[in-house]
């Protein structure tokens, strides 16, 4: 109910203020679990690909949005049913592999799942070297990946802005990566290839710039969900 009411108010309302360029949505399936890996430009970017998918998609968002008080928390946790994301303790010692393993039980269900590979939010604007959990998602659950390229959203909230602005954004949909050909592969080997494959193709999406290594916040743990 949340995502029905929410959808139909902020659906037309992003549209109208943005007027963001949608591209590919018929290559995501319409049913069925299916894996959304998207490069990570913005905290936005959790809310512009839901509003662009033809389908609910699910994210990965801290336990705390849900534990306020008061109207304000009572909106909060509204929204963010709203938007379908998904609450997650990243405190927990085992948060990145409970993260995961929420994301499976996701998928199982039969819906739509986004992931940002990279880990974090780009900071340079330049695509890093994606994290395996991707692809033992996929494989583990046995669902095709959509790769995505989000282009601006890194102007509508940059990193350690509060609040949003009006920029031009695009939002590219890729043809589905199968699992299919991984299978038999050596597990490790799996992965990697799984998920540079997927890398390749956001790339592709995007045209940034690729970094070599991986996307690291100095200080901080960062899970790969």
């Amino acid at each position: 109910m949340f995502y029905s009411l929410g959808r139909t108010v902020l659906v037309p309302l992003s549209h109208a203020l943005y007027r963001p360029t949608i591209e590919g949505k018929h290559h995501v399936p319409r049913d069925g679990g299916v894996i959304l890996a998207s490069n990570h430009l913005s905290f936005i970017d959790s809310f512009a690909i839901p509003l662009a998918s033809p389908r609910q998609v699910r994210f990965l968002a801290k336990e705390e949005y849900w534990t306020g008080s008061g109207l304000g928390g009572l909106l909060r946790k509204g929204f963010f049913n709203a938007v379908g994301m998904v609450p997650v303790n990243r405190h927990s010692p085992t948060a990145a592999q409970e993260s995961l393993d929420t994301a499976l039980e996701v998928l199982r269900a039969g819906d739509a799942f986004g992931i940002y590979p990279e880990g974090t939010r780009s900071r340079d604007g330049r695509l890093y070297r994606g994290r395996t959990g991707v692809a033992w998602l996929a494989l583990t659950a046995g669902v095709p990946v959509v790769p995505v390229g989000l282009i601006g959203t890194e102007n509508i909230q940059p990193v350690g802005s509060s609040f949003p602005t009006l920029a031009k954004v695009t939002v590219r949909f890729g043809a589905p990566i199968g699992v299919e050909k991984y299978a038999g592969m050596p597990a490790g080997r799996a992965r990697r290839q799984l998920t540079d494959e997927v890398m390749d193709a956001i790339a592709a999406l995007t045209g940034q710039e690729r970094a070599e290594g991986y996307n690291e916040v100095p200080g901080a743990a960062e899970t790969e969900v």
